[in-house]
């Protein structure tokens, strides 16, 4: 009795209710597929953090998620922050194994944006774009916004944990930060986090088997190209905050075959960018 007290005075706002976590792991954890567990935690400092330290213990598609992150972080070591059941807070262990040179593991985080791109436009209707590398956008009263971001970091010498997390249901008011966005500011027909956090993981499950059947390779496995469709730094004049506080200005014109971002420069040279903030500029 005492148990099912504490759980129901933790669910007080009957607009954003748990998720479900016995229909999840029905729905998700198929013998002989990727996911083969999901835990859902009340509240955590960092699902990322928390997978990363269990994950010599534990097998490929393993799942943590989070109805509310304490200390969750974003690139850079930026602080992410939400109320509970707010949105979708998640970490994925991955073992892309032998055959997929490390070297192209850096396209993961890349990989997961488009499967969160295309499950929140499924699931919810939002649609949504990325900014290189891997931040979510959606389009609040004609301005672009934040409403996600990506995180991997590599667990010990053959695994990596891709975090991710998405703005769903948050107010104006709750913003952490101005300019921030959610989706259901960006007009989503549902903000139910169930479905659309089934779309999310079947999507990473799609696109991660892809490019692990294709040795890691972005254009074999079409990775590349669907990036590229989806990214709304392409096409524009960006500006690249680089280590060694070295700026770089020029339009976007590519993402290479590494993943790096390859900006244009107006001496007529191209730089490829694979790590460092990028802003997007207005078009003169």
């Amino acid at each position: 009795m005492t148990e099912h007290n504490a759980a129901g005075s933790r669910w007080t706002d009957l607009e954003r209710p748990p998720l479900n976590t016995t229909a999840l792991r029905r729905g998700l954890i198929v013998p002989g597929r990727l996911w083969t567990s999901l835990d859902i935690v009340t509240a955590t400092g960092s699902t990322n953090s928390d997978l990363t330290g269990r994950a010599g213990d534990l097998p490929e598609g393993a799942v943590l998620v989070a109805e509310e992150q304490t200390r969750g972080r974003g690139r850079l070591d930026r602080k992410w922050s939400a109320p509970a059941r707010s949105g979708l807070f998640l970490s994925v262990l991955l073992r892309p194994g032998p055959d997929v040179p490390v070297e192209r593991w850096g396209w993961l985080p890349l990989l997961a944006g488009v499967a969160v791109a295309t499950a929140v436009a499924r699931a919810a209707g939002v649609d949504t774009a990325l900014k290189w590398p891997n931040d979510l956008l959606v389009t609040v009263g004609g301005e672009e916004r934040k409403a996600g971001g990506i995180l991997a970091e590599r667990a010990g010498d053959d695994a990596v944990v891709v975090g991710i997390g998405l703005n769903v249901s948050l107010t104006e008011s709750e913003l952490p930060v101005p300019g921030a966005g959610s989706l259901a500011l960006a007009n989503a027909v549902s903000v139910d986090r169930d479905p659309l956090l089934r779309a999310v993981l079947r999507g990473v499950e799609r696109w991660y088997g892809a490019w692990r059947d294709a040795a890691g390779d972005p254009a074999a496995s079409g990775l590349q190209e669907a990036y590229a469709a989806g990214c709304a730094t392409l096409g524009r004049p960006v500006r690249a905050e680089l280590p060694g506080d070295r700026q770089l200005v020029g339009d976007a014109v590519a993402v290479d075959g590494d993943g790096r971002l390859v900006i244009a420069t107006e001496g007529g040279g191209q730089e490829a960018v694979g790590a460092g903030d990028v802003v997007h500029l207005r078009a003169a």
